[in-house]
């Protein structure tokens, strides 16, 4: 029950059924057949967004327009064998800035409101459309996840095109999705400062792992652009490692400062009291994070030096770290 309470927290359930599947002999019943029903209906479900998905993607080719599909809509449109696994609230998809108004347009053509939308002036700008028809929701983003900093050079350059259906898309290759997959749980989730988990995504990594070819660990490396991000990387690969049994060249898990997240993470997940004094080892990586956010962003003030991270600041992370996420532990 402790595994199944776990999988339910942590959105993996559908992912047992691989477990499942190989052992069901000495698998209660009960368990396989709740395992297998909750399988079974998000299949159902994530069916039901693929069609979406491929609907939203013709009309957006009817204006000219080639989205990139980000996380769980590129592992709809590219692993369809594997649809039943992930379990998914939206329907991440990029387009460039200049196609932003078309595409909406576009996909309020075939009936899409807008429910929320971010600011023109603000770093990360999306729109969320939705129908009342539909199972999830259509995320809209002008960029990949994660702070500018993070990439060294245009997504579009490690995409490759695809067909979804009727209609055309483009797909990042298997390593730099487990990138954006990575720099999206450490950085635009916050997970690095907070010392979260989301398991959901280590089974997606190790699913890619998993695939023909599996990841090029000198390739992502390869994308590392600094301390902060190094060490963020090398978190998220020593937690696949220790807890997914995923190969994961030495060089890349046995430094100091991952090891320490890692541990800290384990901790907070097993005693979640431990949250908030634990953020004090957000101040391990700050010089860092000011140094490479400086000159991701070309400011030249302080470059590099260290002091106390800003009140507002703390306060943002104690507020995260005590909230509620799905998904997160």
């Amino acid at each position: 029950m402790s595994v199944i309470g776990l999988a339910n927290e942590t959105l993996t359930t559908p992912a047992l059924i691989d477990f499942v599947d190989q052992h069901a002999s000495v698998l209660p019943e009960d368990v396989s057949a709740y395992v297998r029903q909750i399988y079974r209906r998000n299949v159902q479900r994530n069916e039901r967004l693929a069609d979406q998905l491929e609907e939203a993607v013709v009309a957006m080719n009817g204006r000219g327009i080639t989205p990139v599909l980000l996380k769980g809509a590129a592992t709809l449109a590219a692993t369809p064998e594997r649809r039943g696994v992930r379990l998914m609230s939206d329907l991440d998809i990029m387009v460039m800035p200049d196609e932003a108004e078309d595409a909406i347009s576009a996909l309020r053509a075939i009936g899409y409101e807008i429910h929320a939308q971010a600011s023109r002036e603000s770093r990360r700008w999306f729109v969320e459309l939705i129908r009342s028809i539909d199972v999830g929701a259509i995320d809209l983003q002008q960029a990949v996840p994660g702070p500018a900093y993070c990439y060294r050079d245009a997504a579009l350059s490690h995409c490759v095109p695809m067909s979804l259906g009727r209609g055309s898309v483009r797909i990042p290759a298997p390593t730099y999705r487990a990138l954006m997959l990575i720099i999206h749980d450490q950085f635009q989730d916050y997970g690095y400062w907070l010392g979260d988990l989301d398991l959901r995504h280590l089974v997606e990594l190790r699913d890619l792992n998993s695939s023909i070819g599996g990841l090029d660990w000198k390739e992502l490396t390869s994308h590392i652009s600094g301390g902060l991000m190094k060490n963020a990387v090398e978190t998220q690969l020593f937690a696949l490692a220790e807890l997914l049994g995923v190969e994961i060249p030495q060089a890349l898990r046995s430094r100091l400062i991952p090891r320490l997240q890692f541990i800290r993470q384990l901790m907070q997940a097993r005693f979640p009291g431990s949250r908030v004094p634990f953020l004090a080892m957000t101040v391990l990586d700050l010089r860092n994070y000011r140094r490479e956010a400086s000159l991701g962003y070309a400011q030249s003030a302080r470059r590099g030096s260290w002091s106390m991270p800003k009140a507002n600041t703390m306060h943002f992370l104690l507020k995260m770290a005590t909230a509620v996420r799905a998904g997160k532990v």
